[in-house]
């Protein structure tokens, strides 16, 4: 089984994924919005409270996610930078067009909160990333992929991405995890499990977030 068009999932999985959608937002609310300790720490937190919900909402389809392939591990650290360069465009772009939104770019990217950067690069790389693929792809892209097919489900997890951001009232964020949902996305229906998503989505953590931030 993959995360490709599947038979239709238990009522229990449906509903799962939509209580943590809600979940979400009121999760990434208490990451971006509300103030009190690490950014790092707690984002890392809020993931893995998805991810944990997730796995244990899935049942035996879980096994199906994760596949240790050297393909999909090539194809996970070849589509990282490539996702990196194409923020790198999108910036220029928008400062293009629009001059005002650097500031709010460089509040998006630069790393914050004076935490350690090996802190931040190994929760970004072991935790974080790994578990937004699980709950953002693995679980509600799934569901919505059983019910919309590919691009249906596809497009709306990715929308539904965005949209917890808007929080921040930061129109780059938005846009900019709009992008990367489609990206992550497309990988994991292209390669049929989360391994490929999750490398490109933790090694472009770090490169985006500590080796070279887009500020």
């Amino acid at each position: 089984m993959s995360l490709r068009r599947t038979a239709p999932l238990a009522r229990r999985e449906l509903l799962a994924a939509l209580l943590l959608s809600v979940t979400a937002f009121g999760l990434w609310y208490w990451v971006f919005v509300v103030p009190g300790a690490s950014f790092w720490l707690k984002i890392a937190l809020a993931a893995s409270v998805l991810a944990a919900s997730s796995i244990a909402a899935m049942g035996p389809r879980r096994a199906a996610l994760f596949r240790l392939s050297a393909a999909d591990v090539g194809a996970g650290l070849v589509a990282a930078p490539l996702l990196y360069g194409a923020f790198i465009v999108g910036k220029a772009v928008l400062t293009a067009i629009l001059p005002g939104t650097g500031a709010s770019i460089g509040a998006v990217y630069a790393p914050r909160d004076g935490a350690s950067l090996w802190v931040v690069g190994a929760l970004l790389f072991f935790v974080t990333g790994p578990a937004e693929e699980v709950f953002w792809r693995g679980m509600l892209q799934r569901v919505l992929v059983d019910r919309l097919g590919p691009w249906g489900g596809l497009l709306l997890s990715s929308v539904f991405y965005a949209l917890v951001h808007l929080c921040t009232l930061n129109v780059p964020l938005v846009l900019a995890a709009l992008v990367a949902g489609l990206f992550f996305g497309a990988l994991a229906l292209w390669r049929g499990n989360l391994t490929a998503a999750v490398l490109c989505h933790s090694a472009w953590g770090v490169l985006i977030f500590v080796i070279f931030p887009v500020s």
